[in-house]
């Protein structure tokens, strides 16, 4: 079964996601701890890191390259990475840090399953 790992700490953003991408063949695992994501993720080994913009102590930004540098470092296999934007203007952030895909809150379920959709397809490509 694929799993999301969405780090996020507003009940909003984690149940909208959960709403959009939990179904019967996809589960969806949460963290709201950005500094712990590499290591929720060698524990679960999600399919897709959906990462909020705003969390905690550690934005987006630092969470995505975090991630970046454990796939490239080969302690967690590379997979897509959708980022949460605050507002559209952050898109050009959500580029520098080297998400895979952003889309921008509030989202619909439509939204977000084609922002996965394309990510999922530039890392498996």
């Amino acid at each position: 079964m694929p799993t999301v790992l969405l780090v996020a700490d507003d009940d909003w953003v984690r149940n909208d996601v959960e709403a959009a991408l939990s179904d019967a063949t996809t589960s969806v695992e949460t963290t709201d701890d950005p500094r712990r994501v590499v290591h929720v993720g060698v524990e679960i080994d999600p399919d897709l890191y959906v990462v909020d913009m705003q969390i905690g102590s550690m934005g987006g930004m630092a969470v995505t390259r975090a991630l970046k540098d454990a796939f490239g470092a080969g302690i967690v296999p590379e997979r897509p990475i959708v980022l949460l934007l605050d507002r559209s203007a952050d898109a050009f952030l959500g580029k520098r840090a080297g998400a895979d895909e952003w889309v921008q809150k509030p989202f619909s379920a439509q939204d977000l399953r084609a922002a996965r959709d394309r990510a999922s397809a530039r890392v498996s490509t």
